[in-house]
């Protein structure tokens, strides 16, 4: 089986839609998904995924499934460092949350008091329940808390997620068994960018599901289309990219 996690064109989020560089990426993003032959389409209920969904969908004639655990991932907390209001989940300085050795344990980061009132625990188990029942639905079978799936039905299906950067991170995390701190903080998925997962099956009925490329965007380069800026910050301190 081949996961297609596919991340929204570049955000009008005044809007919850695409900017006009967002949907010459997801035209060019289309050209590259139609070639596919996909089992199924799923979609995050937020209209910048969906608006991006569609330049695919219409094109091959599909529909998707939409998926409310998809939507962005919504935890939001009390960060240490913002004095007014909540902020979300997976967006802290480094020198903050770098301090606490549970936030690098899968089965830890959760119980840190902040996440703990922002209910980071509760919507994490929410998404990985949602893509498990969905990978038994197409045949694989979590076993246990570790990483291994049961190839009920073993096969080459393609899946396609439409959805968003701190979801995507936190799927990965369930499928490595990893925290989802490491990913939102390490990595960087930008706009319309393609993450592809594909299981290996080293022994028969047993599965996991191991990442082959991510955040590609060999599809904008094609086209001539610069990567957009969205969900990074600035390379070097002294530059006049987004700092906080």
């Amino acid at each position: 089986m081949r996961l297609i996690i596919v991340r929204h064109g570049d955000p009008d989020y005044t809007k919850d839609s695409l900017t006009q560089k967002g949907w010459r990426e997801v035209e060019l993003l289309a050209e590259r998904l139609t070639r596919l032959e996909v089992k199924a389409f799923y979609v995050s209920p937020l209209g910048r995924a969906r608006d991006t969904a569609e330049a695919t969908l219409g094109r091959m004639g599909r529909t998707a499934v939409v998926c409310d655990w998809l939507r962005e991932f919504p935890a939001q907390i009390l960060r240490p460092d913002v004095t007014e209001g909540r902020a979300i989940a997976w967006d802290w300085l480094p020198q903050d949350w770098m301090k606490e050795a549970c936030f690098y344990q899968q089965d830890k980061w959760q119980e840190h008091p902040v996440m703990q009132e922002g209910n980071a625990g509760k919507i994490y188990q929410e998404v990985a329940q949602g893509l498990d029942g969905l990978l038994a639905e197409h045949g694989y079978v979590r076993e246990g808390t570790g990483t291994l799936y049961r190839a009920e039905r073993s096969n080459r299906d393609v899946l396609v997620f439409f959805c968003h950067f701190g979801v995507e991170c936190v799927m990965l995390s369930h499928l490595m068994h990893v925290s989802p701190m490491i990913l939102w903080h390490h990595t960087c998925a930008a706009p319309s960018s393609v993450t592809t997962v594909v299981t290996e099956e080293r022994r028969q009925g047993s599965a996991i599901f191991r990442v082959s490329s991510f955040g590609d965007l060999s599809h904008l380069y094609a086209g001539g289309e610069e990567p957009a800026f969205a969900a990074r910050f600035c390379e070097t301190f002294d530059s006049r990219e987004r700092h906080d």
